[in-house]
């Protein structure tokens, strides 16, 4: 085991399986004390079970290190006072937090329920808000702390996750709020966009809608969309952790407020979005006859519906 960590607290959420417990058994290889969350449920947050968080606990224990496991739900206030809660019962401090929970309740817009559609916030965009501000109050008191969240590349747009990619892309603009409102105290929070194939990533309902997106670009026949579909997903939970516990780590603290894309062995520094190209009138309000002629010859110009439509 490593020491970069030794002496920190940390607490990763849905950390029973998947990228959640290979960010818990990286951390703690590196000497942090680790909080186990996760609730056991299946991918789309239904059902629970204490073995998940329990098994990563033991499995860190015989690595030499420390962890407890919690089973609250990051989806409500009270569950993640709780987890934070947790970390300061059990060893007395909060350093380090990784907002990593998620389900999933795929869907086409057109028929996506309103309960599909709350679910998803809750556990993402609200869980991240739930564990992020007690553990806020921590971390601003010691005057040091890491926040690392969890968004995706699903919140740049990807079919049938309206949902899931309104609630990641939230997730990068509470990021930069957070970096911006805890800066001064000595925290920083980033997030990172993790492309890997887990239980809750490769869905049934993914796949489909990946292979509309690939027969639309030529792809075919099952063994092209398969090396498609790989290309595509290039990560396992293993290829994850690396980026996180340097985020979580004393050296990365010049970084605050930014994302990270990880691929494989890949990992991509985002730039922050800016206005590319600009139209001005000097001599009062553009009309529409105007912005009709303008925008596709200046604003506009080369600019291509990604979902053009399609015959009947």
């Amino acid at each position: 085991m490593g020491d970069r960590l030794k002496g920190k607290v940390a607490v990763v959420t849905g950390a029973g399986r998947g990228i959640g417990r290979a960010e818990a058994l990286a951390l703690a290889a590196e000497g942090a004390r680790l909080v186990v969350n996760d609730m056991g449920g299946a991918a789309d947050g239904s059902g629970s079970s204490q073995t998940p968080a329990a098994e990563v606990c033991g499995e860190i224990a015989n690595m030499g290190g420390e962890a407890v496991p919690n089973y609250d739900s990051v989806a409500t206030p009270e569950g993640g006072e709780n987890i934070i809660k947790t970390a300061i019962d059990s060893f007395g401090r909060i350093d380090i937090l990784v907002n990593n929970a998620g389900i999933l309740r795929d869907r086409m817009l057109f028929n996506m329920t309103e309960e599909e559609w709350d679910m998803v916030m809750k556990v993402h965009l609200y869980g991240t808000f739930h564990c992020t501000r007690p553990a806020s109050v921590y971390m601003r008191q010691q005057r040091w702390g890491r926040i690392i969240n969890t968004s995706s590349i699903s919140g740049l747009g990807n079919m049938g996750q309206a949902n899931y990619s309104a609630a990641k892309e939230g997730i990068v603009g509470f990021t930069r709020t957070v970096a911006l409102d805890l800066g001064k105290y000595g925290v920083t929070c980033n997030a990172i966009r993790p492309n890997a194939a887990t239980r809750m990533t490769v869905t049934p309902e993914l796949k489909e809608a990946m292979r509309k997106k690939a027969s639309t670009m030529g792809v075919t026949s099952d063994d092209e969309f398969e090396k498609f579909f790989n290309q595509m997903f290039a990560s396992k939970p293993e290829h994850i952790p690396p980026i996180v516990v340097y985020l979580a780590s004393e050296e990365s603290g010049f970084i605050n407020g930014r994302t990270f894309f990880i691929n494989g062995s890949q990992i991509g520094f985002y730039q922050e979005p800016m206005i590319i190209a600009t139209i001005n009138k000097d001599d009062g309000l553009w009309s529409l006859e105007e912005l009709i002629k303008t925008v596709p010859e200046k604003l506009c110009k080369g600019v291509v519906n990604p979902a053009p439509p399609q015959p009947k």
